[in-house]
């Protein structure tokens, strides 16, 4: 396998809102909404486990248990309605408004989950698990700003609240203004220091300051109180990649798949190292999950096509590059797999020359869309030698082919000549003349 193909692995903590697509370290708010669905694209923690309602109703609690198992066997409408329910019994669960903003979430309906979040927020406006669906809603629809302003004004009113401090810490990494972040997630942990989600983005501000080191103390802190949180072990395998300690990071990454198996991002991460390991197969399993998971998550499906060209099922890696090309044309490293996969594979039902075209084709592409790689000028060359190098051989076959062709006309005018002649026919036997007239007596 010449080199190695463009991966989209964990290489920054926080991508701001508006920016491309990237791999996160966090994952959406919700489920990965459809793919017709606006801001697919998994930004930063799990989806979120739905919380039980805080009610006396015995009823209403059956109803939610219900909800939870319609949800989870991908019954969002059933869910919604179990939900709508609760609520008929008892409007005032604010906890029940932000489980049906996740479900709106999770079939795309962002209008509606912002209305169901803010409803919780109405009812109860410090609850932490609705600022964070609702923050990162906003950022992700490029409304960064916005959340901000809706946090600030919530502090000044509840300066002790963690739920709006840590959104506004979380709108201002998005805003890439990591120090203020850090100072806003230090004021959360000053009043509870053991609140993970404060020192998830302290970690996150310290890393965009290049503070790795600190990063990393913080995220271990963070585990040592909750050792079940996905994206704890995500941020740290972030962490201890930039600290060049690959190993510890695909644990890290292990583990949050495995303590969330719905995080697209965490199980984009781990088949990345296993990609880098070798292990194709077990690569394949993880990343054809995220993509299930989130359909337009371009990292994923882009180190999925890897993953199949290092097992040589090329036919599936070419349809994996070409989808990302179809979700994010303007990003150069598809273009540059895409050629490496046509210079180095024999692509099943290409012709040679069609093939090395391809790749010099993609090539050019990639520059065009931005992509520096200095070997390009090697591998152009690589690829004219190729066809240069099929089209002599085809001269030769040809030749082969007619020279064969002329030696068995020789051999077959020789074996003509060589054959003895047949004997002619032998002349009957003489006959005896005839008799002329009769006997007489």
């Amino acid at each position: 396998m010449r080199g190695p193909l463009r991966a989209m692995a964990v290489l920054a903590l926080l991508a701001a809102c508006a920016s491309a697509p990237k791999p996160a370290p966090e994952a959406a708010a919700a489920a990965p909404p459809s793919a017709a669905a606006p801001a697919a694209q998994p930004t930063g923690l799990p989806p979120p486990k739905v919380t039980p309602p805080a009610t006396q109703d015995p009823a209403a609690r059956a109803t939610f248990a219900h909800a939870v198992q319609l949800a989870q066997g991908g019954d969002v409408a059933g869910a919604e309605r179990a939900l709508q329910d609760v609520l008929q019994r008892d409007p005032r669960l604010d906890q029940a408004w932000t489980d049906l903003g996740v479900l709106a979430e999770r079939r795309g309906d962002l209008a509606a989950a912002e209305k169901d979040y803010g409803q919780a927020l109405a009812l109860a406006p410090d609850q932490e698990a609705a600022w964070d669906f609702l923050a990162r809603l906003l950022c992700r629809q490029g409304r960064a700003q916005e959340a901000q302003a809706l946090a600030t004004a919530r502090c000044a009113a509840a300066p002790t609240a963690a739920g709006p401090r840590n959104a506004l810490a979380f709108a201002l990494l998005q805003l890439n203004q990591p120090q203020a972040a850090e100072a806003e997630a230090k004021k959360v942990l000053k009043d509870d220091e053991r609140n993970v989600r404060a020192m998830q983005l302290l970690a996150q501000a310290y890393f965009r300051e290049g503070k790795y080191e600190l990063a990393k103390l913080v995220l271990e802190n963070a585990r040592a109180v909750d050792a079940t949180d996905a994206a704890t072990h995500n941020l740290l395998g972030t962490t201890l990649l930039r600290l060049k300690q690959r190993p510890l990071a695909l644990e890290e990454f292990r583990a949050a798949a495995q303590a969330r198996p719905d995080f697209a991002e965490a199980r984009n991460n781990y088949g990345v190292m296993l990609v880098e390991a070798g292990d194709f197969d077990a690569a394949v399993r993880e990343l054809e999950a995220a993509v299930a998971l989130a359909p337009d998550f371009v990292p994923a499906r882009l180190n999925l096509g890897n993953a199949y060209r290092g097992k040589l099922a090329l036919a599936q890696a070419d349809a994996q590059y070409q989808k990302v090309v179809q979700l994010q044309p303007a990003l150069a490293d598809t273009y540059f797999n895409l050629a490496i996969l046509n210079l180095d594979s024999e692509v099943p039902g290409v012709d040679t020359v069609d093939r090395m075209n391809r790749a010099i084709a993609y090539f050019k592409t990639y520059r065009e869309k931005g992509g520096t790689d200095e070997r390009v000028d090697q591998y152009l060359k690589d690829a004219a030698k190729g066809i240069d190098r099929e089209q002599r051989r085809r001269e030769r076959e040809k030749k082969d082919q007619l020279r064969k062709v002329e030696k068995d006309k020789e051999a077959a005018s020789k074996a003509a000549s060589s054959t003895p002649a047949s004997p002619p026919p032998a002349a009957p036997p003489p006959q005896a003349p005839a008799k002329v007239g009769a006997d007489k007596k």
